[in-house]
């Protein structure tokens, strides 16, 4: 979305200083704490954006689909990539100079409008989600999970399931027996 605004030149410019990878599920693509000399764009697959907590414990903040920018706002703090992201299914990527991006923002004003149309998006989500779960029991946390796969992640009603357990706690703040739990009285 955030590419449309770019003139042709620019696209040209992006096309000629980008980088493709792929990856297989479970794969690291970007490290939390890690310079964020780059920003990704997924071209195929279902990635996961997660803060590393203390003692293992991981918070995942949202999945990442076909289409998406992943280029945090340590990338004008600090230099520092502030979450990890991780392949779920296999997935194509590629990497764009961080400084390439801001370059495009600082001469393309739409563009730049659209990274922080971006960035507030994203901002407005992770503050919804952590209301609701501070508000919200497990079973209403996990409902909640369910519909945001069902309508944000997979438009459809029907789906097959590409987070495991351990995952589904992950994103919902509880542990994996209470989400077999809930589930099996769902």
């Amino acid at each position: 979305k955030n590419f449309k605004h770019l003139t042709k030149n620019e696209l040209e410019q992006v096309n000629n200083n980008r980088y493709e990878a792929t990856f297989k599920p479970g794969e690291v693509m970007i490290k939390q704490g890690s310079p964020a000399s780059n920003a990704m764009f997924m071209a195929t697959g279902v990635a996961k954006s997660y803060i590393e907590g203390l003692n293992g414990k991981n918070f995942i903040l949202s999945l990442e689909k076909p289409g998406c920018l992943i280029m945090g706002p340590g990338t004008y703090v600090n230099s520092r990539h502030d979450y990890s992201v991780a392949a779920i299914t296999s997935i194509r990527a590629c990497f764009v100079s961080s400084d390439l991006l801001k370059q495009l923002a600082r001469t393309n004003g739409a563009f730049a409008e659209s990274l922080i149309e971006y960035f507030c998006l994203r901002s407005v989500r992770s503050h919804t989600r952590m209301i609701s779960m501070a508000q919200k029991r497990m079973p209403g946390r996990l409902a909640e999970l369910l519909l945001y796969l069902a309508v944000e992640v997979f438009s459809s009603y029907e789906f097959d399931m590409i987070l495991t357990r351990h995952e589904l706690g992950e994103m919902t703040s509880m542990a994996k027996e209470c989400v077999v739990r809930i589930l099996k009285e769902l």
